[in-house]
């Protein structure tokens, strides 16, 4: 399978928010350059994911789900497994982990940009070895009255985190640090920006 074009382009014409997402995109790239598997978990060593940073209409909380095999309060995502189109991944992936029938996609191209490491675990029975999440992650509104579910077989818990709380509900340093923190950083920008219009 060959990465789709569109793909490749939009990471292309992703603008880093900063240090992190810059050398992750170039590290990206490199891997769509070297190999042509990389929207399947075919591929070992690194595949692509997407995610969704899930917030009510006012910007206040984060729609998190407790991920079974991390342990830990964790945004919604999954596998593209082939699918080249990760925003539609990243709204399917809120639905199945999550219950929820609306969503709103607030920008079509990708809010945040990251590089993950999945440590070795077991999943469904298999043994998984460790490796690279190349993940997008879209911004994506959702109403907070909108009837929650869990996933059994991925997690164990749905719910709405104030934003200023999301770090606390992580259990995983890296992500909580690098990632939720940025991504709560640059919705705080964005909306200032907007405001300042």
């Amino acid at each position: 399978m060959v990465v789709n074009m569109e793909l490749k382009e939009i990471i292309e014409k992703y603008q880093p928010y900063n240090e992190q997402e810059a050398k992750d995109k170039e590290v990206m790239l490199k891997y769509i350059n070297t190999f042509d598997d990389v929207l399947t978990r075919k591929n070992e060593f690194a595949h692509f994911t997407a995610s969704a940073w899930v917030v009510n209409p006012e910007k206040t909380k984060v729609l998190m789900i407790y991920h079974n095999i991390y342990q830990s309060w964790a945004w919604t995502g999954g596998h593209a497994d082939g699918d080249p189109d990760l925003k539609q991944v990243a709204q399917r992936e809120v639905k199945e982990e999550t219950g929820i029938t609306h969503t709103k996609v607030l920008d079509p191209t990708p809010f945040s940009l990251e590089i993950i490491t999945v440590n070795g675990h077991v999943k469904r029975g298999k043994y998984v070895s460790s490796h690279l999440h190349l993940n997008l992650t879209y911004l994506i509104e959702v109403e907070e009255n909108e009837n929650l579910q869990i996933k059994e077989d991925e997690n164990s818990g749905v719910c709405w985190v104030n934003i200023d709380e999301v770090e606390e509900k992580s259990t995983e340093p890296w992500v909580k640090t690098m990632l939720y923190r940025k991504i709560n950083q640059k919705l705080k920008d964005t909306a200032l920006t907007q405001n300042n219009k």
